[in-house]
């Protein structure tokens, strides 16, 4: 089918240019056995990396998130718990 005239055709049209691309891509990708897991030698010289971010959390909130917090006096603070 050539140029599409009118919706029904256009529609039709799109469906089977789908199908044709979708058999192409299987045909192309099929590897029919070829692949296989990893050797252990293999496995372990794969290097995962992990978060390298994770000692600066704590550190900050137990540090310097506070830092801007006025220190407060024994008075202020017994006035603090009381309300």
């Amino acid at each position: 089918m050539s140029n599409p005239t009118n919706m029904k055709e256009l529609l039709n049209y799109v469906e089977e240019q789908k199908k044709i691309r979708a058999a192409e891509h299987r045909r192309k990708f099929a590897h029919h056995g070829e692949c296989s897991g990893l050797t252990d030698a293999e496995y372990n010289r794969v290097v995962t990396r992990q978060k390298s971010s994770f000692p600066k959390a704590r550190k900050f909130t137990h540090n310097r998130m506070w830092k801007h917090q006025a220190r407060y006096s024994v008075k202020q603070l017994i006035e603090i718990v009381k309300t």
